[in-house]
């Protein structure tokens, strides 16, 4: 699996890394898969990372990775908007 960086900036107001990432690959990586792909290329930890979207063009090998890294966990949580599931599960556990 051949991975490119196609784009790689600092944001210090967010506290964080945006990256872009072209991967080649047979088939569209699932989520689970772009955060290994990602963390062990920036050898962090999957858990400080946000992978924002997967692209890919219809027949084209190549997808486009994009993601953000945080200097931690805590971080990330703190910055990323939680999903409605997440939302609710938090707001009933009260």
């Amino acid at each position: 699996m051949k991975i490119q960086i196609i784009n790689e900036k600092k944001n210090p107001i967010f506290n964080r890394k945006e990256i872009i990432l072209e991967v080649e690959s047979e088939i569209v990586p699932s989520h689970i898969e772009a955060e290994k792909i990602v963390s062990e290329k920036f050898k962090t930890a999957p858990e400080s990372l946000k992978i924002k979207k997967i692209h890919g063009k219809f027949g084209s090998k190549f997808f486009q990775i994009s993601a953000n890294i945080y200097s931690s966990k805590e971080e990330k949580e703190n910055i990323e908007a939680k999903p409605k599931k997440e939302k609710k599960a938090e707001e009933s556990s009260k």
